[in-house]
Formats: C-alpha cells, structure tokens, sequence
C-alpha cells in the first residue's frame, strides 16, 4: 500500500489525468458526432458503451505499449512520437474529425466510436505509458487504469468546459505539449541502450533532459505557429 502513497506515484496520476484531458477533446468530438443521429434515449447508452468499451481496448494497448518499452530504442521512438504529439498538440490539424459518420443504430454507434478512439489513441497510449514509466515500481498498471477511471468522467461530462478553458486560457495547452516533451525527455534517458552505452547517468540527467524536451516542443510548436500566421497574411 505504500507504493501507491508516493510522490512519484501521485505526480504520474496528475500527469496521466492532464494527458487524458488535453488529448481527450477528440475523443469528446468523436462521440459526439458519432452518437448525433441517435434517438435521444439511445444517446446515454451509446455515449456510455462506446466509452467504455474504447477505454478497456486502451488499457489493453497501454499494456502492451508499456511491455514494450523495455526493448532497447523503443523509449527513444516513443520519446520521438511525443515531441511530435507535444508539438502537434500546439499546432492542431482541423480537419481530424472530417471522417467520423453518424449512425441511428446503437450499436453501429458504439462500433464507431471504439474504432475511431482507437486509430485516434495512439498519442494518449504513448504518452501515458511514459507517465506511467515514470513512476517507476511495480504498480504501472494500476496507475495506469486509476489514471484513466478518473479522466473518464472528465472527459465525457466535462469536456466541452475543459474545452471552453482552453480556449480562454491557451497557456493550458501550451503547458500540456510541454508535458509531453518533458514526458519525452525523461523516457529517452531511461532507454534500456542509453542506460547501457553510457552507465550509471547523473542524478539529475532525468531533471535536464526533461527540461529540455518541454523546450523543444515549445520552441518549435511556437516557430510553427508563426509559420501558420504569417502564411495566413495576404501578400
């Protein structure tokens, strides 16, 4: 029980939440639009089963994802993934949603609503099996599904808030790609071929290398955006 009262454990908690959040808007669209053409007493459940069976197939992926990254490279691929995911995150795609088609029956509902999470999962299960990485120990898992159980209800009954605070704030968004680059960070120097070809690091090589992640994806998530802005100026 002491594992789950550590700092480490609670920091990878709030980690996991804020991903869960930032990156959960597409998940709130996706039902959303998948779920439009319901009757309106089928919309509950649809929201719900669709939900549901979307976060088990996740749980499962991070499973693996987490299993995974203790081949050597791989954290370096997923340190990679995430300074793009950071990044991409500061300079969202607006057409993401263009595909998703509606359904009057519930379960054709629900069937697109776990496929179209899934294909769309790929940076939540990144970037929270190296949440879950950082925390260390035996209890990844756990952390892992606790993280998750608690973002569910964000994300389904609170999303369009979170969504209207981040169109206030933007710092909000801007402060969540930086989390994924300091995620990104430290994955990368616990890399099992990194920890070998060059020994014991540093204590506070973890600290650096974070730091300088949430930098990279700032520096050229905003380089990006000045980009967008000034091709968007008529000549």
């Amino acid at each position: 029980m002491e594992q789950f009262m550590t700092p480490e454990f609670w920091i990878a908690v709030g980690q996991i939440i804020m991903i869960d959040i930032l990156l959960g808007g597409d998940n709130a669209v996706v039902i959303a639009l998948a779920c439009r053409k319901l009757p309106p007493a089928q919309r509950t459940q649809g929201i719900i089963w669709g939900t549901a069976g979307a976060i088990i197939l996740r749980v499962i992926l991070i499973f693996f994802a987490l299993t995974l990254l203790a081949i050597p490279y791989l954290k370096l691929v997923g340190a990679v993934l995430l300074v793009w995911i950071g990044i991409k995150l500061l300079v969202p795609d607006e057409d993401a949603h263009g595909e998703i088609e509606a359904s009057d029956k519930l379960w054709a509902a629900i069937k697109t609503i776990i496929v179209a999470d899934l294909v769309m999962s790929v940076d939540n299960v990144i970037a929270i099996a190296g949440a879950a990485e950082g925390a260390g120990g035996d209890h990844k898992m756990p952390l892992v599904i606790f993280g998750l159980l608690v973002s569910i209800p964000i994300i389904v009954w609170g999303s369009q808030l979170v969504l209207k605070l981040m169109d206030r704030f933007p710092m909000i968004i801007t402060i969540g790609g930086m989390l994924l680059g300091w995620i990104a960070g430290t994955m990368a120097v616990t890399d099992p071929a990194v920890v070998k070809y060059f020994g014991a690091l540093p204590p506070n090589t973890s600290l650096i290398a974070g730091v300088a992640g949430a930098l990279l994806v700032l520096a050229i998530g905003r380089w990006l955006q000045r980009r967008a802005r000034s091709r968007s100026v008529p000549s």
